[in-house]
């Protein structure tokens, strides 16, 4: 048996930003998340969010990539909003989407982090958000 501990922080936001994770929507939606993710052998540490976009912290199985876990969770999720009829309007998550790895010795900030979504986000925008880590980790915006 082979033993994997890769940390990874994914940020998944709605199509356009669009504030949908309101209220009893937001917790169905992580209830749902974290059952499925059982399901499909995802371990799915924390999992938090705010009106238009989601944090994770996920610890990676052997036979997992970032990519693959991302597309099992948004495109599950969003396919149960649909069938459910949970939003008024037709959900979807954004095509992109952040990932980054996160050193054992960060995990118990990053939980507290994503635990902490609401708080956080009467001081900050998701754009800002998105931004900082944009800049934080270096990444650059194409097109």
């Amino acid at each position: 048996m082979s033993y994997v501990r890769i940390w990874v922080h994914t940020v998944f936001g709605t199509k356009n930003k669009e504030p949908l994770l309101v209220r009893d929507v937001k917790i169905k939606l992580i209830n749902h998340i974290k059952e499925n993710a059982k399901v499909k052998n995802i371990f799915m540490d924390e999992i938090n969010g705010h009106k238009n976009h989601i944090h994770c912290l996920i610890s990676l199985g052997v036979d997992q990539s970032i990519s693959k876990v991302s597309q099992l969770i948004k495109g599950e999720s969003s396919f149960w909003m649909n069938r459910n009829k949970i939003t008024k309007t037709k959900f979807e998550w954004a095509d992109e989407y952040f990932a980054v790895s996160i050193s054992e010795s960060q995990v118990d900030a990053v939980r507290k982090y994503i635990r902490n979504q609401e708080e956080h986000h009467k001081k900050e925008s998701y754009t800002e958000e998105y931004d900082e880590f944009m800049k934080k980790y270096g990444f650059k915006y194409l097109g």
